[in-house]
């Protein structure tokens, strides 16, 4: 099998490398949404972090029907792409058909989220995907369940997944009351540094032309990048949150105006979680900082008064905090 391009070896997209690796430190965060031009690496950069990963427990991925033998041995960790055509059926699950008409059985046959169990879940211009397909992905997403019934079966099975959600704003957008549902937005654009679209190039020449010799050169990179996130996962339950770090999360989010407290529950986790990632013992407000606009821009209504960008207008509340 032909090897993946390597995670450590994308060039820039800093900021969406970054939410990808808090969402594999601590899959609560919620799922990163991906905003930004055509053919900058979202689909790549997603691929290559669920490669990446070590193989998990069987029993842990995937579909397992109720009352079956646990699986054994390992299993790489599932990586599902959800076309934009996908009905309801093939999403959730429904009865197979080809045992009903078959032997008359009523079974059931996993969709799409069975799948995507222990793994990631990617959707591609998800701006384009039907409402009701996005708001039933958030919904498991968010309470780790599917519960299918239909046709007199009733089925429910694990559905823990990272979703990850990508689209060009240009081409529609998602309705901000599912997009809030994301836990962390990234903005991706094209390099413009003529530097960087040449380093682009050669990487990506080099791994055309020979993709396992390209991934062995990556794989001592590959393995600190794993060592990071196996260490972050491990010391993430042992995390401290100072009360400081949660009153700057809580100031921030009412100074910027964002409803709800899903920006604070984002803010606290996404900074525990990159305390994890970087090997300290407690998050910090710096550590908030960084991540508030990964958290928040998506959160922020518009202001007719103030049209500068969410982004802008997050950096500017932080500032008027004295939060830096």
């Amino acid at each position: 099998m032909r090897a993946s391009f390597p995670f450590s070896a994308i060039v820039g997209q800093d900021e969406m490398k970054l939410a990808l690796l808090l969402s594999a430190v601590d899959a609560r965060i919620g799922g990163v949404m991906v905003f930004g031009d055509r053919g900058t690496g979202k689909s790549t950069a997603v691929r290559a972090l669920a490669a990446l990963l070590p193989p998990v427990s069987a029993a842990l991925v995937g579909y397992h029907p109720e009352g079956a033998i646990p699986a054994k041995g390992k299993a790489a960790v599932p990586f599902v792409d959800l076309p934009l055509g996908a009905t309801e059926d093939r999403v959730l699950g429904a009865l197979d058909l080809e045992r009903a008409l078959g032997s008359g059985e009523k079974a059931f046959e996993p969709g799409l989220l069975a799948r995507a169990n222990g793994g990631f879940l990617y959707v591609d211009e998800i701006n384009l995907l039907e409402d009701h397909i996005v708001d039933l992905l958030l919904d498991v997403a968010a309470s780790g369940e599917n519960l299918v019934e239909r046709e007199g079966l009733s089925v429910r099975h694990a559905a823990r997944f990272v979703l990850v959600g990508s689209g060009n704003p240009e081409e529609g957008e998602l309705r901000p009351q599912l997009l809030d549902r994301f836990g962390l937005s990234v903005e991706v654009r094209t390099p413009q540094a003529i530097t960087e679209r040449v380093e682009i190039l050669k990487r990506c020449d080099a791994y055309e032309r020979a993709p396992d010799e390209f991934a062995e050169d990556w794989r001592r990179a590959e393995a600190k990048t794993l060592k990071r996130i196996a260490r972050g996962r491990a010391a993430l339950p042992d995390v401290a949150m100072p009360e400081g770090v949660l009153e700057a999360a809580a100031r921030l989010c009412a100074t910027v105006g964002a409803d709800g407290l899903r920006g604070e529950l984002t803010l606290m986790r996404g900074a525990r979680a990159l305390a994890a990632l970087e090997g300290r013992d407690a998050a910090s407000i710096a550590g908030l900082v960084r991540v508030a606009p990964m958290a928040l821009r998506h959160r922020l209504r518009r202001n007719v008064l103030d049209e500068t960008g969410s982004t802008v207008r997050i950096e500017r509340a932080i500032s008027e905090l004295a939060l830096v």
